[in-house]
């Protein structure tokens, strides 16, 4: 069984909810992560905060961001147990990110060391 990390990708990072949008959207999400749990197939996740965020160039150079204006931001992540590819996009269908219109969840095998990476 392989480990795969299911992205949470948002496509206007400038939208903020409201406190009573966001309690609704954490009960739906740990809902769902209680279920991929019940399946003992949860590893572990965490979401991703803007504030103090930096980016670091190939030339060395530190900049503020990535800031919410940008098209696309990414959320969080969970890793998940699987047997295939299939199946952690199975779990990920059930993602409450997917409420929003032109939100996605990328679903990437975790490298072990003897897959040469």
């Amino acid at each position: 069984m392989d480990e795969y990390a299911l992205i949470m990708r948002h496509e206007d990072g400038s939208k903020i909810a409201s406190p009573e949008q966001m309690q609704i959207w954490m009960k739906q999400t740990m809902d769902w992560i209680g279920g991929i749990a019940a399946q003992n197939k949860f590893v572990s996740g965490t979401g991703l905060l803007f504030d103090d965020a930096k980016v670091v160039h190939h030339n060395k150079m530190v900049t503020n961001g990535p800031f919410g204006e940008i098209k696309e931001t990414i959320g969080g992540f969970i890793t998940v147990r699987a047997e295939s590819a299939e199946e952690a996009a199975g779990f990920a269908k059930g993602c409450p990110v997917l409420q929003g219109e032109g939100n996605t969840m990328e679903v990437r095998r975790i490298a072990k060391r003897d897959d040469g990476h």
